[in-house]
């Protein structure tokens, strides 16, 4: 299994938005985003780092696999 980065959450939420996944809603310290056509919300810790358990389990919600959401993050 592919090693995580250690990222913040704005970082996440920049590479989930690259895939057509839009901010909803905020809640506290956590946004909410949603994508057209998916029932599936994803729940994004807005912290300066993300632990890698959550952002692999982001990761698996979306439908996406570690290395997909990797190129994310160097596009």
């Amino acid at each position: 299994m592919p090693r995580l980065p250690v990222i913040s959450g704005k970082e996440t939420i920049r590479a989930f938005t690259k895939i057509g996944w839009q901010i909803s809603r905020q809640e506290a310290s956590h946004i909410i985003l949603t994508k057209f056509g998916n029932r599936v919300i994803l729940v994004v810790p807005d912290h300066r780092e993300v632990r890698r358990g959550t952002l692999r389990s982001l990761i698996r919600q979306s439908g996406l696999t570690v290395k997909e959401f990797k190129t994310l993050l160097k596009d």
